[in-house]
C-alpha cells in the first residue's frame, strides 16, 4: 500500500476545456483547474507577451483585457475566464489600438528591458479608454500597480501625457 489516495491525484491531474475569444480569435485549451490565464495564455497559446512576474498581482506584468477590462492575469485561474473575450498585448498591438502609446513610450524612452512595458500599456489604455485627458496625477494612480525597475516613472507618464492631449485634440503626439 502506497499510503496515497489515488483518486485525489487523478483529480488533481485533470484538465477542464476552457474556451475563450483571445485577440479577436476563438481559442479553447486544456488546462489544469489550478492553471492561471497568464499560465495559459503563455504556455498553452503561446502568447508570451504577457509577462509572469510577481505572481501576486503587485507588479503588473501580467496584465491583459478581459472584457474590456485589465486584470492581472496571475490572479485568476484560467477557467474563470471561460466564456470571456480576453485581449492581450498581441491582439492590442496587431489592432493598432495602442500605436500612438508605443511610438510615444519609444520616443520618450519610457521603456528600457521592456518587462513592464506590455502591462504599462495595457494599463495607459484602459485609463484612456476611461478618461479622455487624465491629470498626470491620475496616469500615477492608475499606474500605481505597475512595477518598472528600470525607466523610472517620468518618461512613461509624460508619454501617457502626451497621447492623451494628442487623442483629446484628434491628432498624434508629437
Amino acid at each position: 500500500m502506497s499510503g496515497f489516495d489515488e483518486t485525489l491525484l487523478d483529480e488533481a491531474e485533470a484538465t477542464v476545456r476552457v474556451r475563450f475569444v483571445v485577440n479577436g480569435r476563438k481559442v479553447a485549451c486544456d488546462v489544469a483547474p489550478r492553471d492561471t490565464l497568464v499560465d495559459c495564455l503563455r504556455d498553452k497559446l503561446e502568447l508570451t507577451g504577457t509577462h509572469a512576474g510577481c505572481e501576486m498581482g503587485a507588479c503588473g506584468a501580467c496584465l491583459v483585457q478581459l472584457d474590456g477590462r485589465a486584470i492581472h492575469s496571475c490572479l485568476i485561474y484560467a477557467v474563470q475566464a471561460d466564456g470571456a473575450r480576453i485581449d492581450t498585448i498581441e491582439g492590442l498591438s496587431e489592432g493598432g489600438v495602442l500605436a500612438d502609446l508605443q511610438a510615444e513610450f519609444h520616443r520618450r524612452n519610457a521603456l528600457q528591458c521592456g518587462f513592464c512595458t506590455p502591462g504599462m500599456l495595457i494599463n495607459a489604455q484602459e485609463l484612456l479608454s476611461r478618461v479622455a485627458e487624465p491629470g498626470r496625477g491620475e496616469i500615477r494612480d492608475a499606474l500605481s500597480g505597475n512595477y518598472c525597475r528600470c525607466t523610472g516613472y517620468e518618461a512613461i507618464v509624460d508619454a501617457i501625457d502626451a497621447v492623451a492631449k494628442a487623442r483629446s485634440k484628434g491628432g498624434v503626439a508629437t
